[in-house]
């Protein structure tokens, strides 16, 4: 396994790569790696001959109150799972090689990036777009590997790749959880055990949304108040957002069909936790 920590050196790898006919799958993130990122791993390795995983706690994507000092960044860690599952490189650049002084330029999809999580983090999607469409022009993967919990950033990254010409092709893979159902995520780090057994019931309350729409419930503003009465019952978290939307164009529906992307937001203590499912039937 190659860590590599300049730009030139990726290209210059990605490169070889392309020259001797050898699809490259890329799975970006921000370190402090759990199973949801092994699962993506696992299927780049499984469908290409080489994979690569960037890790990079890109400053553009948080804002001036957010967790970016304290994100966790256990390097270490990250490098023996990356060793452990086979990654052929992992591409570790710092905030000066992405973001150098004088960086101006933007990548802004419009939007879709209006809603859920955009409305309550400004400039969230321009910084991840920004970057991964960097991180793209750098590796030149063949496959792009996404996880499903974050589905609005999958909407977004998948309209810039279009919009935009990169020649990538984008695969979501399913959300990972834990026992009981929490959704894996970094920053469940930030919970206290009280905060973990609350967590729970953001998968909870969209598994209960399930069945109620199962019985015939389908107009969305019925669906999330039902939502949130379980939430305000069984935590004190503070939600930021449950919506019913369309999961290619992130525009709220009134009524739910098979296809719904239900998602939501949930401030629990330090942490902001994200979750959303599909409606099947």
């Amino acid at each position: 396994m190659k860590i590599v920590k300049t730009i030139s050196r990726m290209q210059s790898l990605s490169d070889e790569a392309r020259r001797q006919g050898r699809p490259i799958g890329f799975v970006p993130t921000m370190g402090a790696l759990h199973d949801g990122h092994r699962a993506l791993i696992r299927t780049c390795r499984r469908e290409n001959k080489l994979c690569v995983t960037s890790i990079f706690v890109n400053p553009l994507q948080f804002g001036p109150d957010e967790d970016f000092a304290r994100y966790p960044r256990p390097e270490k860690k990250d490098v023996l799972l990356a060793k452990k599952e086979k990654v052929d490189i992992i591409f570790y650049p710092s905030v000066k090689e992405m973001v150098p002084t004088g960086f101006l330029t933007t990548i802004d999809v419009t939007t879709i990036t209006a809603g859920l999580c955009g409305r309550f983090r400004p400039g969230h999607f321009r910084g991840v777009t920004t970057v991964v469409g960097k991180l793209l022009n750098i590796v030149q993967p063949h496959r792009l590997y996404l996880g499903q919990k974050d589905a609005q950033q999958c909407a977004v990254i998948r309209q810039m790749i279009r919009d935009m010409a990169f020649p990538v092709h984008v695969r979501i893979i399913p959300t990972v959880r834990e026992s009981d159902g929490l959704a894996l995520s970094s920053r469940n780090k930030y919970l206290s055990r009280e905060q973990r057994r609350e967590a729970v019931w953001l998968y909870r309350s969209l598994q209960a949304a399930r069945r109620y729409i199962g019985q015939g419930h389908r107009q969305s503003r019925e669906v999330k108040r039902f939502m949130r009465r379980l939430l305000r019952e069984n935590t004190k978290g503070r939600v930021e957002y449950i919506a019913c939307v369309d999961p290619k164009t992130m525009q709220a529906v009134t009524h739910i069909q098979k296809g719904t992307l239900i998602a939501m937001a949930v401030q629990i203590g330090p942490a902001r936790l994200i979750d959303n499912i599909i409606v099947r039937s």
